[in-house]
């Protein structure tokens, strides 16, 4: 990679990271336990897809750990770091498998289970919640389809965006 492709995947990261964090703290719908529903996901799977898995993982852990922070959830911040991490790199690994839109759609629910189990574990083994922890999952799993959704549809404008300037 050379130095002007290596200053723009830095540059792309910066720009997913702070548009996960921002849409993760601009639409919030609380869950039981405290957490909530946001759409940060979906930039940060259209974002996972863009930049690959390593720069992907930097910029959905980076941003998702960022909004844990500002918002007041800092305890969970060290958690989403990693599950978001690790959601980005699956979802970037699964598209560069193939490169259809199939294993786009799987490597993005696959993505969202580790988001839901992540935050399962955490919310149990961590945070001492036990068996409450199980009233999130549901919020979770409708956090992790509209994540699914979005970041297909994001992704996909993206591509014909990309095309069409030559990006």
């Amino acid at each position: 990679m050379n130095n002007r492709s290596t200053t723009a995947k830095i540059c792309f990261t910066a720009l997913f990271a702070a548009l996960t964090c921002v849409a993760t703290i601009i639409i919030r719908i609380p869950s039981p336990l405290g957490g909530y529903i946001n759409f940060g996901d979906c930039i940060l799977l259209a974002g996972a897809w863009f930049l690959g898995a390593k720069y992907g993982f930097a910029a959905g852990a980076v941003g998702s750990a960022l909004a844990d922070i500002f918002s007041g959830y800092a305890a969970y911040a060290p958690a989403t770091f990693i599950i978001k991490g690790v959601m980005a790199v699956v979802a970037a690994l699964m598209q560069k498998k193939s490169h259809s839109g199939v294993s786009k759609a799987a490597g993005a629910v696959i993505a969202e289970l580790v988001m839901i189990g992540g935050y399962l574990v955490f919310e149990v083994y961590i945070l001492g919640y036990g068996g409450a922890a199980l009233a999130n999952v549901p919020y979770n799993a409708i956090q992790g389809a509209v994540g699914v959704v979005g970041g297909i549809l994001l992704s996909s404008a993206m591509g014909r965006i990309s095309r069409k300037n030559d990006l």
